[in-house]
């Protein structure tokens, strides 16, 4: 089908785009771009689509994203959380390996991938398991697993104790030239952990996880880096001296990039409340010091990307006591809504709406080094719609995703998608 999309505010980051254009599709890629208002030589659409007043970006990519399949059905399936993907906007999603079985294995990637594929709707990108089921001993065959699919390598939410294990797998990646995606924290410190160690988790009587088991995990990786040269992308940074830790690692030259997860950029240790079991999350919410950091990281540059960090819980393991709760939230459908309202509240006016899309498109596909997040001519038209003026608020009801735990419950937020094409397709349209 034949597409055009017509007088939509095109905002893309990637190509310092921000303006009234009309775009055509053909093929499932980008046909041409013109100005608004101007026609498309010798193309007839076998769609208008109307965006005035509407912005017309990039698909989102989405860094961090469970699908629940395989091995956690009960909690999530691959046709709900791809259905959240489209409804979100997101139409490239990496997912981590803590799948059940491990994605460790060839065949269990490539299986994946074709489901996935086969609802022919957001692009799928595996995170490989470093270490065969997660269980950081041994190495898993990185080689045969990228030409399965694999776009890096993960120990997801596990953390490597044994620092020998760790060196090995960094220099095996490097050797390859892939991308190690760590998540910063000490097994050790974090025993047993269930909230920000601090004034709120001391006077609800949960155990907490300090600080510094994320900058004593950073330091240890990036001495590390050092001495293998290996490329890491940090996943889900939560500390101020964390963040500052990687300021520092940039400067020197590390070849690092991290990200933060969406609900670290509003909520804190004070969110928690009266153990509300949504505000669950790994890492735990951390001060509000430490959140300002992060705003601050994101606006100089520190921090690359925004992620989800998308992780569906179902009823019998979310409305328990907030310390038997599992940790995690749905985040699909709230990553746009959410990077906008941090980017209203932070940003400057002008720019605004390129500073959050950029988080959230160019700047992981960056990290991905894949040809996504950004509308080029003669490329797949992966785009998003959506109303910047509109505000909805979130209830189960309203979420896609099979997950419908999350802090923002009965809270109202900006932004709402209209459209999502993928491929040249519409995928969704409100």
């Amino acid at each position: 089908m034949k597409l055009l999309i017509e007088n939509g505010r095109l905002v893309d980051p990637a190509n310092k785009t921000d303006g009234i254009r009309n775009i055509a599709i053909a093929d499932g890629k980008i046909f041409a771009i013109a100005e608004g208002g101007q026609p498309v030589p010798g193309f007839t659409p076998d769609r208008t689509i109307d965006a005035d007043g509407l912005v017309v970006a990039p698909g989102l990519v989405d860094l961090a994203a469970r699908l629940r399949e395989p091995g956690y059905e009960h909690k999530a399936t691959l046709e709900s959380e791809m259905q959240a993907a489209i409804a979100g906007g997101v139409t490239s999603l990496v997912c981590p390996p803590d799948t059940d079985p491990v994605l460790d294995e060839p065949g269990l990637v490539e299986m994946l991938k074709y489901r996935a594929a086969a609802r022919n709707q957001a692009h799928v990108y595996p995170l490989g398991a470093l270490t065969v089921g997660l269980k950081g001993e041994k190495l898993t065959e990185m080689a045969e697993l990228t030409d399965a699919g694999c776009v890096g390598f993960s120990h997801a939410n596990e953390p490597i104790p044994d620092t020998e294990v760790l060196l090995r797998a960094l220099q095996y990646a490097n050797s390859f030239q892939y991308c190690s995606w760590l998540q910063p924290e000490d097994p050790f410190l974090a025993k047993n952990g269930m909230a920000h160690s601090g004034r709120v988790a001391a006077g609800l009587g949960l155990i907490g996880i300090p600080s510094i088991a994320e900058t004593i995990s950073l330091h240890a990786i990036f001495e590390l880096m050092r001495v293998t040269g290996a490329r890491v992308h940090l996943c889900r940074l939560s500390t101020a001296k964390g963040i500052e830790l990687v300021r520092q690692a940039k400067k020197e030259g590390l070849p690092v990039t991290c990200d933060v997860g969406i609900h670290h950029l509003h909520l804190t240790e004070d969110d928690i409340d009266y153990f509300d079991s949504n505000a669950r999350l790994t890492p735990p919410l951390r001060s509000e010091a430490d959140r300002d950091a992060i705003t601050q990281g994101l606006l100089d540059g520190t921090i690359d990307a925004i992620c989800s960090d998308h992780t569906p819980v179902d009823d019998d393991e979310k409305l328990l006591p907030f310390g038997e709760a599992s940790p995690g939230a749905t985040g699909l459908e709230l990553l746009l809504p959410l990077t906008l309202k941090w980017a209203m509240e932070h940003c400057d006016s002008s720019d605004m709406l390129s500073q959050a899309i950029a988080r959230i498109t160019a700047e992981p596909a960056r990290i991905l080094k894949l040809p996504c997040g950004r509308i080029n001519v003669g490329e797949a038209a992966d785009i998003c719609i959506f109303d910047p003026s509109a505000r909805w608020t979130v209830s189960a009801s309203e979420l896609a995703s099979q997950g419908k735990h999350t802090p923002f419950l009965g809270k109202e937020i900006p932004g709402r998608v209209r459209m999502t094409i993928i491929g040249g397709r519409i995928a969704y349209e409100r």
